[in-house]
């Protein structure tokens, strides 16, 4: 129970970060089209796919040490597995969000390999989240 309070507060903290990095990242898309309007989107099933990015915790813990880069890549690995297993899945059920089908680097139509830059932003990104999150204080009452 104890080791559940900070994953969920992870999960809920990824997943909100993830909604509001792929909202920015699509709104610029709009503007780079020249849509001033620069409307952002996202869906409600990657809220738990973005969460999912709290299961990186550990890693974080284990590779603190290694450079940037590296840490940046591994990151990016991960997100692309987690990115193509989920696509993979809604895709089945015609209910994936995206496609990518279009794209010439393309990995059937759920993964863009051009997006690794931003993937492994996105993990360091998570991984100073995860890593400095404030830990959940206890309240010891006086009687």
């Amino acid at each position: 129970m104890v080791i559940l309070i900070p994953m969920k507060k992870n999960f809920l903290l990824c997943g909100l970060t993830g909604w509001c990095m792929e909202i920015i990242f699509t709104a610029l898309d709009s503007y780079r089209k020249r849509e001033l309007q620069l409307m952002g989107k996202t869906s409600l099933w990657m809220f738990p796919i973005y969460g999912m990015a709290a299961f990186l915790k550990p890693i974080c813990k284990l590779i603190r040490n290694f450079p940037t880069g590296v840490r940046a890549a591994l990151y990016g690995a991960f997100i692309f597995l987690g990115e193509y297993i989920s696509g993979s899945i809604l895709k089945k059920y015609k209910i994936c969000p995206w496609d990518y089908s279009k794209a010439r680097t393309n990995i059937k139509g759920v993964i863009r390999l051009d997006f690794a830059p931003f993937w492994m932003a996105a993990g360091l990104i998570f991984e100073n989240l995860l890593m400095h999150a404030p830990k959940p204080s206890r309240q010891i009452s006086e009687s």
